[in-house]
This record gives structure tokens, sequence and C-alpha cells, in this order.
């Protein structure tokens, strides 16, 4: 039996759709991120963007479907990957994810586009405890997504514009249209772009680090989803965190935004050969 088999995951969220291609080895848990790929859904079927992203992975890598990849995982809205081979959950996927990233890690905090959660894992990444933000869409990435095109901000630049702050101001409304609100007055009150980034960043962090606090969270702490590549995020989060009782140290990655696609595709693997060795005890 293969020990060396390429995997897929699939991470269908709101906004974007996440790709990955690894390599799974059996033998000696190496698993390698090969190619990944994201792709903004805005108004396409999403089934089709899903096709787009797992094409681009197969072309550039020079592999057939059918021939090469042993299986193909999917999380979050897993309905629109038809091709699957298995579904995982959005939080296990994440959790996997994490500790994928950093493998010392005790919390992962998944910061996506609809809500945020705050996980214990055990070292292989499985979920022993979690919480997650209950309030509405001003705790979430869809919120800075929709403020940023407000200002006129690519969402990838408000990370870097948050680090330019310098008097930030916070918006007070919990709900996303009273929030929406604030930042529309911030704005004809003159209060500069960074400043605005900067306090809504840290209206995020502070529901982060309070649901770090509620869980009980042991560092270290690997941030991932979408905003976990928020540097202004990043940073706010760390300012909060170091004013509490327990100080927490946090890790970031550079591609946190597949962590759920990475966590997917490795279940699939283990999976795969978990349904191998039950094949081969019942041919024995």
């Amino acid at each position: 039996m293969k020990k060396v088999i390429y995997t897929m995951g699939v991470d269908v969220g709101g906004s974007y759709v996440k790709a990955v291609l690894m390599e799974y080895n059996q033998e000696n848990g190496n698993h390698k991120l090969l190619d990944k790929q994201t792709e903004k859904i805005r108004k396409r079927d999403p089934k089709d963007v899903v096709v787009d992203a797992v094409d681009m992975l197969l072309e550039r890598n020079k592999l057939n479907y059918d021939k090469d990849i042993a299986y193909l995982a999917s999380t979050g809205e897993g309905e629109m990957v038809e091709k699957k081979t298995g579904h995982f959950y959005s939080m296990t996927c994440h959790a996997r994810g994490g500790i994928y990233f950093a493998p010392d890690a005790k919390t992962v905090v998944d910061m996506g586009a609809l809500y945020v959660r705050a996980i214990k894992v055990d070292n292989r990444g499985k979920v022993i405890d979690y919480k997650m933000t209950g309030q509405c869409a001003s705790g979430s990435g869809q919120f800075i997504e929709n403020i940023s095109r407000y200002l006129g901000l690519a969402i990838e630049e408000v990370g870097e514009i948050s680090l330019q702050a310098d008097n930030p101001e916070v918006p007070s409304g919990i709900c996303a249209v009273l929030a929406e609100t604030d930042v529309i007055n911030l704005v004809s009150k003159g209060l500069s772009t960074p400043n605005i980034v900067k306090g809504i960043n840290i209206s995020i962090a502070q529901r982060v680090v309070k649901l770090l606090s509620s869980l009980k969270a042991e560092s270290p702490i690997v941030l991932v989803g979408g905003m976990g590549m928020n540097a202004g995020m990043i940073q706010a989060i760390e300012e909060l965190a170091a004013d509490t009782k327990n100080p927490l140290t946090f890790i970031s990655h550079p591609n946190a935004i597949y962590s759920g696609a990475i966590g997917a595709a490795l279940w699939g693997g283990y999976r795969y050969f978990k349904l191998k060795e039950k094949e081969a005890s019942i041919v024995a």
C-alpha cells in the first residue's frame, strides 16, 4: 500500500473558496502543503468557483484528479463541492489546520467571515472545548470587509493601514448596523482612516480576548482564518491580551486563511488510510 498520497482540501466560506493540495505522508507524518488557491465568490455560483479553484491546482501541478488525488475533503459549505470524497466539520478542520501551523499550540482562534471561535486542542488537533461569539456580524471578518469597501480600501490593505493609527476610536455599536453607523459618523467627523480601522480591529479584538478568558485558554495560541492574516488585528489582540492578569502568547501564520482547507486535507488523508487498513483486515 502506498504510504505517500496526494490529498486536497476545499473550504467554502461566505466570501471565499480556499483550496489546497497536500502530500500526505503516512510513514513519517511529514505532510507538505504543495499549493494553494483562493477564489472570491462574489455573485458567482459557489459550485463553479470550487471547480475553478480545484482545476487551477491540478493544472499547475500537472495532476489528474481521477488518477492522482486519493482524497478530496470538503469543509464549510460542503454541498458546494460536488467531487468531494468526504466532508469534515469546520471547527475540526480549523483546529487541525492550526496545529499544522503551530504543533505546540494549546488553543486555536478561528477568525472567519461570520464568527470567531476559540478552540482548546490537544497535540493531535482534537477539539477539547470551545467558545464562540454569539453577537451579530460586527464581530466578524464580513464586517471588516463591508467597512473596508465603504472606506475605499482593499481588504488586504486593512491590516497595514491599521498599524499607522495614532489615536483610534472604537465604534460603540455591538450590532453591525449600529457599528456601521458609528463608522459613518467617524468619517464625517474627519477621523483618519488608520484610526477608524484600528478602532474596528480593537472592537473585534476585545471580543476575542473575552472569549479566550471565558475558555480559560492556554498559550501558545495560534490565530487562523482570514482575520488571522490582518496585522492590525493581531497587534490589537496582543496589546489587549498583554493587559490581562494572565498574559497570553500568540502565533500567526502567512497561510492562516487556508487553515480549514489544510485541516480538511489532513483529515482526508487520515480517513483514507483508516479505510485502507479496514479493507485489508477484512480481506485477511
